[in-house]
């Protein structure tokens, strides 16, 4: 008898969990917790966690607001893992703290790079050509 496929995506558990993750570390950067000066200085987002299958690795995607300076942010994030690891294993009840990963978020950039798709001259002159056609439950009707 053959195995049912498994989902490729993450589980619930891992989505809820990460979430939570998300949620503490966000705080945690937003009140100042961390005294550093390049964290400071600036406002860092937060958009994903992302847990391995058992839990054990958090990979935190972050991105200083504006886009700019990432690397010493993620330095400064990377020289006090173990304080905030700590943080968020107070905050986050699970059996086991997981180890935290900080990775730059590329979604900012992949969302530009559509973007610049979309609107170029190339994509616009294939819409003038056809034009488009919005079908409205009166016209289903007929």
């Amino acid at each position: 008898m053959a195995r049912p496929a498994k989902p490729s995506g993450p589980n619930q558990r891992q989505l809820r969990i990460g979430e939570v993750i998300r949620h503490a570390l966000a705080e945690l950067l937003s009140r100042g917790d961390i005294h550093d000066e390049v964290l400071a200085r600036h406002v860092i987002t937060v958009p994903e966690v992302r847990l391995s299958s058992d839990l054990k690795l958090a990979t935190c995607y972050i991105m200083p607001l504006g886009g700019g300076d990432v690397k010493p942010v993620l330095k400064a994030l990377n020289d006090h893992k173990r304080y905030i690891r700590g943080e968020i294993a107070h905050r986050v009840n699970l059996k086991f703290a997981p180890d935290i990963r900080f990775l730059a978020d590329e979604s900012f950039a992949e969302a530009e790079r559509v973007d610049a798709i979309l609107y170029s001259d190339k994509v616009r002159q294939d819409i003038l050509k056809q034009p488009l056609r919005i079908q409205t439950d009166e016209q289903d009707d007929d």
